[in-house]
């Protein structure tokens, strides 16, 4: 399970690049919700204090990498809605 787990880390984020990239490649982010993806970015968030909480390291890394992703994908929606 632990390998699995690393696996999760690793795809996890990378499944978000793809709107990253739509956004902030093209400058077009019709369709996407900047509410939403704050939203994601906030329970991401929570999850990351959990993470530390209980010096748990997958979680760290990936909320961490995923509030970082999150927080472009909104910043993107903010300046090319």
């Amino acid at each position: 399970m632990d390998h699995l787990i690393y696996g999760v880390v690793i795809i996890g984020p990378i499944m978000n690049l793809p709107q990253l990239f739509q956004i902030w490649l093209k400058k077009n982010a019709q369709g996407v919700s900047a509410v939403s993806w704050a939203s994601f970015a906030l329970f991401s968030f929570i999850w990351l204090i959990y993470g530390l909480l209980h010096k748990d390291k997958p979680l760290i890394y990936m909320n961490t990498a995923l509030i970082v992703i999150q927080i472009f994908i909104v910043t993107g929606a903010l300046l090319y809605k």
